[in-house]
């Protein structure tokens, strides 16, 4: 399976090294020296990691046989991609790999169908799951302890104590304010 670990951005200084946005929460395991990542578009890549170093908060990576400013802002808004094992899990209990969440059923404890997960969102603050609910409308479920109670892999399925309010019905909260 193939996913998008990084966004090359503007090169840094005039060696070939470039900024990366990240976008994986394992960067040492995947944006270390050696590792070997197919690009998008493809025809920039495949490229290998020589070093990588963090400088002002910002990490910056240089690539084999890329050695100069150029070469490197040639490579810019090129995305870094890592082939991993579907089956592979995170180091961490309660994380999980986008792919893992994506198609997962969501239920509330009792058993009311919610939706599906059909992306997850990832903000400054916490993440969100867009869930498609079977009349086609989407409704956004913060990602949190509080409110996911259960991530079950083997049933497809996530289990929800929503908050009231954040899962009802728009004719339930539209008639409500009707009766007040």
């Amino acid at each position: 399976m193939q996913l998008v670990v990084a966004r090359i951005g503007r090169a840094h200084g005039i060696k070939g090294e470039v900024t990366v946005e990240v976008r994986t929460d394992e960067p040492e395991l995947r944006l270390g020296p050696g590792a070997v990542l197919t690009t998008d578009p493809a025809s920039a890549g495949p490229l290998t990691i020589e070093t990588g170093r963090v400088h002002s908060g910002r990490l910056l990576l240089r690539f084999e046989g890329v050695g100069d400013r150029t070469a490197a802002e040639a490579l810019r808004n090129t995305l870094l991609i890592a082939e991993i094992d579907p089956e592979e899990l995170p180091e961490g209990e309660d994380e999980y790999y986008d792919h893992q969440l994506i198609d997962l059923d969501v239920v509330t404890a009792d058993g009311t169908e919610v939706g599906r997960i059909t992306e997850i969102s990832h903000l400054p603050t916490q993440d969100l799951f867009i869930v498609e609910r079977p009349d086609g409308s989407e409704v956004m479920i913060p990602f949190v302890e509080e409110i996911v109670a259960e991530i079950d892999l083997e049933e497809q399925k996530a289990v929800i104590t929503p908050p009231p309010g954040l899962i009802d019905d728009r004719a339930e909260i539209a008639s409500s304010r009707d009766e007040s």
